[in-house]
């Protein structure tokens, strides 16, 4: 009888190998013979360069669970557009077949009972695996390894140690360069103090200096590999003092800023650049409009809004790579570049199953080592889950569901806010919940739980603030992640409409009376951007409610009613 290791092996490798050049669609598994991870990580010998990408990692060092969104809807020139393509639909689109493999990486379908069936993915150790064997089989003058952000935050480890985790562990990875958005959450001294002692580049093309209105950090660069100067530009996520608290990094200013790409392309081209690479954490709707307004970008590694693609998305002669979230893929680029030019490409998006790769031994050795000082608080069982837990969705998310009752129970309040990050790992049911799994979903520096009065007029415009956000036509206003979450309270939601008129039939649902504009209602929330919000952490609030009500089970959250 095959090992579940062996099952894999077989069934994703097959699958792995057939997908390549312009079309890039992963193929179902057409045999059933044994495979090895020879086949899942071997690759032709194509072209003079590898481009290997990772992005949104978000310090989950070890293989973890996470289920791609069910739903992800795209609004303006984005509707029934990837990224905005999900669960059967999916499916359809890139020709998976339901069941396998590549349908339990890359969408939500039958997740929880696939994820018995193949396991975890991820873990920096399985991606050492594949980044030394590339460097090994390309050789590493041939390999461009670039890291595109939000990988120093997002667990215990990465919190208590200021990212520090994090960053032994990606020294040890050897990218070439890299850029950012969480990482700033951590503040301005320790963000350059980190940046200062890194063995590559941060790049940020478009962070400036707020008193001499200059650049804060390098734009770009040109390395010189297989033969090629490539030109790598960095773009940290544009929103970060919006979308993050601006007290963190009161001296620099973030935005688009397009128009210094575009110079920047001018730039690199002039000084030879054979290719153009930007490194992008603007999300992918962003980074689509990006491609449609600056020429000369040939390829674009898109990060942020954790979308996973099994192929390349072509605006004009750019491509835009989607590289997914919590280390799930590694994207590979082979590319054949002569004459000055990008002549030809194939592309893999490299699942990596935890039970299929082998694990690096020196990168295991370093992740044991950093973690060891907190693996009793790790592994500290607060709970039990009947439910699959779970983040990602454009509307709820069931770990929100927990979250927003823990709120709810232990701030005494009537209604709940809980953000709509797209970071955070899920949980099958059946399973303990470890103060890791608490953390993985709640670990950042700004985690007071607030408890306040607003009015119904107040709660309304934060709904439709963060329903801007999301769904504004002009992806240049959009600021990435899911809606907010809401416990206490239903609406309705209608995408479509513009801003002031999507929200509507706001309701107390314990009354099931309409909320009043002008009453004012108890309201328990975290990670607020305002600068002094007291509160205990929220992982203490969630830990206070499970120690109450140790075992999780969840009824279908239908508070939200989609329109339009």
């Amino acid at each position: 009888m095959f090992s579940r290791r062996e099952f894999l092996t077989a069934t994703v490798a097959l699958a792995a190998l057939t997908g390549s050049g312009l079309s890039g669609r992963w193929s179902r598994a057409a045999a059933q013979q044994l495979m090895s991870e020879d086949d899942l990580l071997g690759a032709p010998d194509f072209g003079n360069l590898t481009i290997l990408h990772i992005t949104d990692i978000h310090a989950q060092l070890k293989p973890v669970f996470f289920r791609e969104p069910a739903v992800n809807i795209g609004v303006g020139e984005a509707v029934g557009q990837p990224p905005h393509v999900s669960g059967a639909d999916f499916l359809k689109l890139y020709n998976i077949e339901p069941g396998t493999p590549d349908a339990y990486a890359l969408t939500s379908e039958d997740f929880a009972a696939l994820a018995g069936r193949y396991g975890k993915m991820g873990g920096l150790d399985r991606t050492a695996t594949i980044v030394k064997r590339a460097r090994a089989e390309r050789g590493e003058d041939n390999v461009l390894l670039l890291d595109g952000g939000d990988t120093w935050q997002g667990s215990y480890t990465a919190n208590k140690t200021s990212g520090a985790d994090m960053i032994t562990a990606m020294n040890a990875l050897k990218p070439d360069a890299m850029t950012g958005h969480w990482e700033f959450t951590y503040g301005t001294e320790r963000v350059n103090d980190a940046i200062e002692a890194l063995p590559f580049s941060f790049l940020g093309s478009n962070i400036f200096d707020n008193e001499w209105d200059e650049p804060a950090f390098e734009a770009w660069k040109m390395f010189e590999r297989g033969g090629s100067k490539i030109a790598v530009i960095g773009q940290a996520f544009p929103y970060t003092p919006i979308a993050n608290p601006s007290w963190l990094i009161p001296g620099w200013s973030f935005g688009i800023r397009d128009e210094e790409i575009v110079k920047h392309v001018a730039a690199a081209r002039a000084a030879g650049a054979d290719l153009v690479v930007l490194l992008s954490h603007n999300g992918f709707d962003v980074d689509r409009k990006l491609a449609s307004r600056v020429e000369g970008i040939d390829i674009i590694l898109t990060g942020h809004t954790h979308d996973a693609l099994p192929e390349p998305f072509m605006v004009g002669k750019t491509m835009l790579i989607a590289s997914g979230s919590n280390g799930k893929f590694l994207s590979r680029l082979d590319l054949d570049i002569s004459d000055g030019r990008l002549k030809d490409f194939r592309y893999r998006l490299i699942p990596v199953f935890s039970d299929v790769i082998t694990p690096d031994l020196e990168m295991a050795s370093i992740i044991d080592s950093v973690r060891e000082p907190y693996e009793a608080e790790l592994k500290r069982v607060v709970g039990r889950t009947e439910s699959l837990l779970y983040r990602r969705g454009n509307f709820n998310g069931t770990w929100d569901d927990l979250i927003c009752e823990a709120l709810l129970e232990e701030r005494d309040a009537e209604i709940a806010l809980s953000p709509g990050f797209r970071w955070g790992t899920s949980l099958p049911a059946g399973s303990d919940i470890t103060m890791e799994d608490v953390h993985n979903v709640c670990a950042m520096t700004y985690p007071a739980v607030y408890r306040s009065n607003m009015t119904g007029e107040t709660l309304k415009a934060i709904l439709e603030d963060v329903a801007d956000n999301l769904f504004n036509s002009d992806p240049y206003y959009q600021q990435g992640g899911d809606m907010v979450r809401v416990g206490g309270m239903g609406f309705g939601i209608d995408p479509t409409k513009e801003i002031g008129s999507r929200i509507s039939d706001m309701t107390i649902l314990k009354t099931d009376t309409p909320i009043e504009a002008s009453r004012e209602y108890v309201v328990a929330g975290w990670a607020s951007v305002n600068e002094g919000t007291e509160g205990p952490p929220i992982w203490d609030v969630v830990e206070g409610y499970l120690t109450k009500n140790p075992t999780v089970s969840l009824e279908p959250n239908r508070s939200v009613q989609l329109k339009g």
